[in-house]
């Protein structure tokens, strides 16, 4: 007897009930199931009797290549009810899909990831045709919402009959896909698994004999599968028990286990390729049928506006109802379906007009700005359900290597805890909690700490963070390692190697490197650090990782790294590179905070490495010398080079070096610069004819008023670089200047916005001007 092939879409409710049918139905001797074969061992610790949704999660490392992938079920899932049923007739049910680390899926995080992008054209066709927006709209419009029944899977008494049957679906099922599929060209990957599931099927076929065998895959493998499977088979695809299931290579580490998986991962508006949206609302649609789903939609919106203090009035809800029962009545549909639910609540609850086409008229991820009654419907219908998995399910090592830690050292995540970093059992502590971070694991979140290398912070805080995920953040962290020493060295390698170009993430890295006290990396990660210096174009990444590095070099009392060679080994390289890249900038940016800094770090070099340094202090003054009287360099840079050779005790003049800017446009870009670096220029009294308070003091009161507002805006933003006890130093100090008495603190408090009063003089000075060049001056 030929195989009976069901084409589905993963988790699509009609598709689900179509398989249950079907198996009741054909009783089959074998369903194969689009599924990783090699956990085909395991499926009695697949059905323990989890609390669904849970994912198989796959994890494949070697020298070249790390991947992970999921592989979600839920109680809809057609996959998951072919399983579950299939057992239950006393089929033989198998997976009979490659494993998860194969080739074959590269660059794929999840199996069952949609190939749409290539049926995008026939897609299109059939949109046009049945007038809808996106792919989600048209799968409803064709089955969903076509003649939904109820969760036992009867039609709804009150409805009219079906005219089509449980056989009519299955063929517009084919038909639809085999439209889609059409001639488009599978990738490698999808050849090579396509080719591996015929051999899964030929094999079933011959040991079934004359019964029935049920394949049950993603749509679009259906054309190819049984195009395949009627071709005659070569090698060994057929033989006895199906083919041979790959296995990792020995240098390679992989594994599979179950994790809980949650409504928020499995929605499509969240990011799931594959994801059919609103899980919530498909899941009462599966359990208690349309009419219900429907109502519990209309509650949960409402609840969930409510909450956040939008009215939603009892008119409102009824009106929505009756536009969603229009809608249905002029698309066809027997019941309001889900697209006709959101529809009418959009229609009834938004009072104003949005300026982008509703969320669920396209396919993907919800977008930032979305309005948010839209974005509450969205989550309405996504539901907040989290799968738990049975007691019995067997778990990674780490996972009971943290809970016996976390019990050791007295962390419940019950209550905050403050740490003493100084003190032994609060380093433990401390690092314990950082390698849970940077494997993700929720639990504790940081609110206060040392948070750089240059940070004279020596305690932190931890509260009590979100548990959702937790226990699958924690299973997955097992990909990693064993204990979580080696899982936290692992997940820092990783992104030791995808950061490798960027100074600033390698900084980052270097950071947590530190306080996760995982010193066996700082070896490899500075000498990718000395790399990524030669390859460094911009100053600003390249001096956040010398910030980084100088600090911990200098102020790290705790950790076990100051003073250690290979630090300052990577201070010198940065320190050269930084002035070498700041002398070749040219242009007139805007100042670049990012640069400043750079130069800042370098001056904190020369100023507390300089013994370890091959930089000398003065060939650092001659590049900055030459770059602060260089026209063509931006102003943020010349301020800022003007500001180290002060910083180091050069006797620049600022009176020169202020003279030299085109104009008042810069002056306060040039100050910003100067700010980062050498800031109590102002605010440290000296000698008044080398003062730079006295020289901008002349500056800034011989501009016009028209000068002044150019300049006040970027004027403003660099004296921001002060706090209020500095900018108070320097009033007091004007007022000094001016011979005057009186309070600096009421000086700096303005009556309005200090711009606005600018112009608002400008204003009257123009007026007055007026008023003179027409003979009214008198009048005053």
């Amino acid at each position: 007897m030929p195989a009976t092939f069901l084409g589905v879409r993963h988790h699509s409710p009609v598709c689900a009930r179509l398989v249950a049918r079907t198996i009741t139905t054909l009783r089959p001797s074998h369903v194969l199931i689009e599924g990783p074969a090699d956990m085909n061992d395991r499926l009695d610790e697949l059905l323990l009797g989890h609390e669904l949704p849970v994912a198989v999660f796959s994890h494949y490392r070697d020298a070249v290549r790390t991947t992970t992938s999921w592989t979600p079920f839920c109680a809809y899932s057609p996959e998951w009810v072919a399983l579950t049923e299939g057992r239950a007739a006393g089929a033989r049910v198998r997976f009979i899909d490659l494993p998860a680390w194969h080739p074959a899926f590269e660059g794929r995080s999840n199996r069952y990831a949609d190939a749409e992008a290539r049926y995008v054209r026939a897609s299109a066709r059939l949109r046009d045709r049945f007038g809808v927006d996106c792919a989600d709209a048209l799968w409803d419009r064709l089955f969903e919402a076509a003649d939904p029944p109820d969760p036992d899977g009867s039609p709804d008494p009150q409805d009219p009959p079906d005219p089509d049957g449980e056989d009519a679906l299955a063929e517009r099922l084919a038909l639809y896909f085999d439209v889609l599929r059409g001639d488009a060209e599978a990738d490698t990957g999808d050849r090579a698994r396509e080719e591996y599931m015929a051999g899964w099927v030929r094999a079933s076929l011959a040991e079934a004999g004359e019964r029935p065998v049920l394949v049950v895959t993603g749509g679009f493998h259906r054309p190819a599968l049984r195009a395949l499977v009627e071709r005659p088979a070569g090698g060994t695809s057929g033989r006895q028990g199906g083919p041979e299931v790959p296995r990792p290579p020995a240098d390679a580490e992989a594994g599979s286990h179950l994790v809980p998986y949650s409504f928020h991962r499995l929605d499509a508006f969240t990011g799931y390729q594959s994801g059919m949206p609103s899980p919530g609302y498909h899941q009462d649609l599966w359990e208690n049928g349309p009419r219900a789903a429907g109502d519990a939609l209309v509650r949960a919106v409402t609840g969930r506006l409510r909450a956040r203090g939008v009215h939603v009035s009892t008119a409102a809800l009824i009106g929505a109802r009756a536009a969603a029962g229009a809608l249905a009545a002029l698309r066809g549909h027997t019941r309001p379906a889900r697209l006709d639910l959101f529809d009418g609540l959009a229609g009834a609850l938004l009072d104003e007009a949005v300026d982008e086409p509703l969320p669920w008229t396209r396919h993907g991820r919800l977008r930032s700005g979305t309005h948010p009654v839209l974005a509450e419907l969205v989550a309405a219908g996504r539901g907040d359900r989290t799968g738990r998995l049975h007691p019995d399910t067997p778990l990674p090592p780490l996972v009971r290597d943290v809970t016996d830690r976390l019990a050791a050292l007295g962390l419940d995540f019950s209550g905050p805890v403050t740490l003493r970093l100084t003190e032994t059992a609060g380093r433990e502590r401390s690092r314990l909690l950082h390698r849970l971070r940077i494997l993700a694991v929720p639990g504790y979140l940081r609110t206060r700490g040392p948070g750089h290398g240059t940070d004279p912070e020596y305690t932190e805080r931890w509260e009590p963070g979100p548990a959702v995920g937790r226990e699958a953040a924690l299973i997955e962290a097992g990909s990693h390692g064993r204990t979580l020493e080696d899982a936290s060295a692992a997940a820092l390698a990783e992104r030791i190697r995808a950061d490798g170009s960027a100074p600033d993430a390698l900084a980052g890295v270097l950071f947590d490197t530190v306080v996760c006290g995982v010193t066996g990396l700082l070896g490899p990660l500075l000498a990718e650090l000395r790399a990524a210096v030669g390859r460094s174009a911009d100053p600003g990444p390249l001096g956040e990782a010398l910030h980084t590095a100088l600090g911990l070099w200098r102020h790290d009392r705790v950790y076990g790294v100051g003073r250690d060679p290979l630090l300052a080994g990577f201070v010198d390289a940065a320190a050269h590179r930084v002035l070498w890249l700041v002398e070749g900038v040219r242009g007139a940016a805007d100042a670049d905070l990012g640069r400043l800094r750079a130069l800042a770090a370098v001056r904190d070099a020369l100023l507390h490495a300089a013994d370890r340094l091959t930089l000398d202090q003065d060939a650092a003054v001659a590049v900055c010398t030459r770059v602060s009287g260089d026209r063509e360099a931006p102003a943020d840079l010349r301020g800022a080079a003007f500001g180290l050779c002060r910083s180091l005790g050069t006797g620049a003049d600022p009176a020169a070096a202020v003279a030299s800017l085109s104009g008042p446009a810069v002056l306060g870009d040039w100050l910003a610069g100067l700010f980062a670096l050498a800031r109590e220029e102002l605010t440290t009294p000296g000698d008044d004819s080398r003062s730079l308070l006295a020289t901008l003091d002349t500056l800034v009161t011989g501009l016009s008023g028209t000068e002044f507002l150019v300049g006040l805006p970027a004027l403003r933003q660099a004296f921001a670089y002060f706090p209020p006890r500095e900018r108070r130093r320097i009033a007091d100090r004007l007022l000094e200047r001016r011979g005057l008495r009186g309070s600096a603190r009421s000086l700096l408090r303005t009556t309005g916005d200090p711009l606005l009063l600018a112009h608002a003089r400008q204003l009257e000075d123009d007026v007055l001007r007026t008023l003179d060049r027409h003979g009214l001056g008198a009048a005053r």
